[in-house]
């Protein structure tokens, strides 16, 4: 029980968190989709997120849950990500079968609702899978070709590079919190005091956090606009030139055909073997 909890604890710690988030973030580039191009894998990414909502067979569901499971496992996602995930789905099942126990209704009502979790877990997987492998970079290079803002686009990409580093200042300016506080003498019943004092100290210290980053973030547009950003944005010499690495080869195509065979196998398998 006590390694368990060693598990637990090691898997939930500020380090590993921080780890998990710069590798989700940053992109893993040793994956399979890593290697292909970002407008390729937006589309992939979309295409999944709107054909569960197509079904109501639990046999096609299922096929498309499992080759999201494939994808995602080649795509070498954080544990603590999949952990987080497992966990939401874990707690909204248990929610389920309380509310239909509350509501005195049976297996009726939650096959529907286990149907609909199957369709949000197979569309949160796709995503996974996907912006795990893409660099922010690409990403919104990708949204640029498609013909995004490149405010937008850019903002996108900064929200992604920034969020590593809110987390590791906010865990710093929590610390410095409890060094300067004074932790209550009597903890109360179950420690509540002390759990308070805590909630406490992690609401106060959101707000040295915000105003750090509205400094960072206008430093940073400062920097940009000595470099010409805004300027660079309406040329089209500049874009075009910005976008030149991008090329989609054979081993999108090939991804993109292979998707799709496999879509219509599971799909033809669901109508003559429904479950």
């Amino acid at each position: 029980m006590k390694r368990f909890s060693d598990k637990i604890a090691a898997v939930l710690s500020v380090e590993t968190i921080k780890m998990a988030l710069m590798k989700t973030a940053y992109g893993t580039q040793d994956t399979f989709l890593a290697k292909l191009d970002s407008r390729i894998l937006i589309i992939w990414y979309i295409s999944f997120a709107i054909i569960p909502w197509f079904f109501h067979n639990r046999t096609i569901l299922l096929g498309l849950f499992i080759f999201m499971l494939i994808i995602t496992f080649i795509s070498h996602v954080s544990n603590l990500i999949i952990f987080l995930l497992s966990m939401s789905i874990v707690t909204e099942l248990g929610s389920m079968v309380v509310v239909a126990y509350i509501l005195g209704s049976g297996i009726e009502v939650f096959l529907p609702l286990l149907i609909l979790t199957m369709k949000l877990t197979t569309i949160a997987l796709a995503s996974i899978a996907v912006f795990t492998s893409m660099d922010p970079e690409k990403f919104s290079d990708a949204l640029l070709s498609f013909g995004i803002a490149g405010r937008y686009s850019f903002g996108v990409s900064y929200a992604y590079r920034i969020l590593p580093v809110l987390f590791e200042e906010y865990n710093n300016i929590f610390n410095s919190f409890r060094l300067r506080g004074k932790t209550p003498d009597n903890k109360g019943i179950l420690g509540y005091r002390y759990v308070f004092y805590l909630i406490k100290i992690a609401i106060l210290a959101f707000y040295p956090m915000i105003l750090n980053t509205a400094k960072r973030t206008r430093t940073t547009v400062e920097a940009l606009e000595l470099k010409g950003f805004t300027y660079a944005l309406d040329k089209p010499k500049v874009k075009k030139l910005k976008l030149a690495y991008m090329k989609i080869g054979k081993r999108d195509i090939l991804f993109l055909i292979v998707s799709i065979l496999i879509v219509v196998v599971i799909i033809l398998t669901g109508k003559n073997y429904p479950l």
